[in-house]
């Protein structure tokens, strides 16, 4: 499946899911950046790819690149004309330098290292459950919480940000949506369907969108990343299950896994921010980096043009009002450093160990400019072990559980964070990919009080009420006499929780 923030690069941890029984805009007048499905003939060679070729925004220019494409054997899928993004297939192993090299061309490359269509898929893995037993533990103590979900007190990521005092004040506004980005959300599960958006809804694979009944729903089960992260956000306040952050505010579904191999290509994220901002969407929830490279590097042709390609479209909806927020990384990483061990890039193919220079190699969408970047915390609100962290580079922290060394004193002592899954289901993940969530509801609950705020300034709201958390004088989890991370900067902005852990009481009272 897809690599969102671990090894999937989602969740580190196996999901373990509840055996419960639940009982059971489009803004109008909006410039849309005017996708156009098209076809060319290509010549086939070599293995069929799939490219973004980046371009000046003006009609000639576009045509014009457009008829140097059909020329160098390659085949148009869509133009997103608004931005100069056009997505082409070619199976001409020239293709990418000879399109490099047509006027009104800024960038070209292949957005994958793999065919098209590959053979065979990822193996997910299996899904352990709990017993009814477990289960009913769980509902026995969220009983003695007043106003409290069946499962609540598993829920301490909620306590921990204020969350279930915040409910009571301002659960969000129906006006606001949270587009997750993601595997696809379960719209049927009992705790999403009451705030589910499918009219801001779609499947991006491809960088096409389709609209269709259903098509942002995930794969399989075993895609249940996204509809854990919807859950985290806004699962609603219904006697049922678990709660959001944000249990009054919509959540809407971008499914942007490539149904063949279950990875998350560029030209899908592209399609995505664009879908979002021109259906009116206010928040994006990004828990993922795009394939196959864990950081693109601008020096090299093909990762330059996923970096433009992506940044073009994440843009544009900044421009027409959207804000994004997205994961830091599970990696540990020190994005603030002078070099970096990257040896799991590609992922669609054989990954080639190389040390990249974080300021010239990007985590994208992470660091792409605008974007909020979300490192994870866990019950005791420290950085959590697999986090990856930089100075200036991390926005905000969240909870995104820790099993390893914090450990909550709830029934199920379980450290991961506790959400829905496909199929009614609940399980436990933990992973900055279930930091940003948290971090998206704050930011929904920030929208819904101050409607007029722009994203730049959703931003800084969202950065002025978290609480600030300074460095530790040392972070040395495992206790073996070496510091596992080195935390840089203040006691006000640092490279562990940049300007604080977010609080949902502070976000309603503001």
């Amino acid at each position: 499946m897809a690599h969102l923030r671990s090894r999937r690069r989602l969740a580190l941890a196996v999901p373990v899911a509840l055996s419960l029984t639940a009982s059971l805009g489009f803004l109008p007048g909006v410039a849309s950046a005017a996708p156009i499905a098209e076809s060319t003939t290509a010549t086939a060679q070599g293995p069929n790819l799939s490219y973004v070729v980046n371009t000046k925004t003006d009609k000639r220019t576009i045509a014009s690149v457009k008829r140097a494409v059909a020329a160098a054997g390659g085949k148009v899928v869509i133009t997103y004309t608004k931005i100069g993004v056009i997505v082409v297939h070619s199976a001409d192993p020239e293709f990418a330098k000879t399109i490099r090299a047509a006027r009104g061309v800024q960038s070209a490359g292949a957005t994958r290292t793999s065919p098209l269509t590959p053979a065979g898929t990822t193996d997910l893995g299996a899904v352990d459950y709990l017993t009814d037993v477990e289960a009913a533990k769980v509902e026995a103590a969220s009983a003695d919480i007043p106003d409290a979900e069946p499962l609540e007190a598993d829920q301490w990521d909620l306590r921990s940000i204020g969350a279930d005092k915040a409910a009571k004040i301002n659960p969000g506004s129906k006006k606001v949506t949270v587009a997750v980005i993601d595997t696809g959300v379960d719209d049927t599960h009992p705790d999403l369907a009451p705030n589910f958006s499918k009219s801001q809804s779609a499947n991006c694979d491809g960088g096409v969108a389709d609209t269709s009944e259903g098509s942002w729903r995930p794969y399989t089960p075993q895609d249940y990343h996204g509809t854990h992260v919807a859950g985290e956000i806004a699962a609603a306040r219904n006697g049922v299950g678990v709660a959001g952050v944000a249990p009054g505010v919509k959540v809407s579904s971008i499914n942007v896994t490539d149904r063949d191999n279950g990875l998350f290509y560029a030209e899908a994220m592209v399609c995505a921010f664009v879908f979002s901002a021109d259906h009116g969407v206010e928040i994006t929830n990004n828990s993922y980096y795009i394939d196959p490279w864990l950081y693109n590097c601008v020096d090299h042709p093909d990762q330059k043009a996923i970096v433009d390609a992506v940044n073009r479209a994440q843009k544009y909806a900044t421009r027409k009002g959207t804000l994004h927020l997205a994961s830091a990384g599970n990696s540990n990483h020190d994005l603030a450093s002078d070099a970096i061990l990257d040896d799991s890039s590609p992922n669609d193919s054989t990954p080639v160990e190389r040390t990249i220079d974080p300021s010239e190699c990007l985590d994208i969408p992470t660091q792409l400019p605008g974007i909020v970047t979300v490192s994870a915390t866990g019950v005791k609100n420290e950085k959590s072990f697999y986090s990856t962290y930089g100075n200036r580079v991390v926005d905000v922290a969240a909870p995104g559980g820790d099993s390893r060394y914090q450990i909550p004193d709830t029934p199920s002592k379980n450290g991961r964070i506790l959400s829905t899954m496909p199929n009614g289901e609940y399980g436990y993940l933990q992973g900055t990919s279930m930091a940003a969530p948290h971090a998206s509801g704050v930011a929904a609950l920030l929208k819904s009080t101050h409607p007029w705020a722009s994203p730049q300034q959703l931003q800084w709201l969202l950065k002025a009420q978290a609480d600030k958390e300074a460095c530790p004088e040392t972070y040395d989890q495992d206790g073996d006499g070496t510091p596992d991370a080195v935390c840089e900067g203040g006691p006000r902005v640092n490279g562990f929780y940049g300007f604080g852990i977010v609080d949902a009481l502070k976000a309603v009272k503001r």
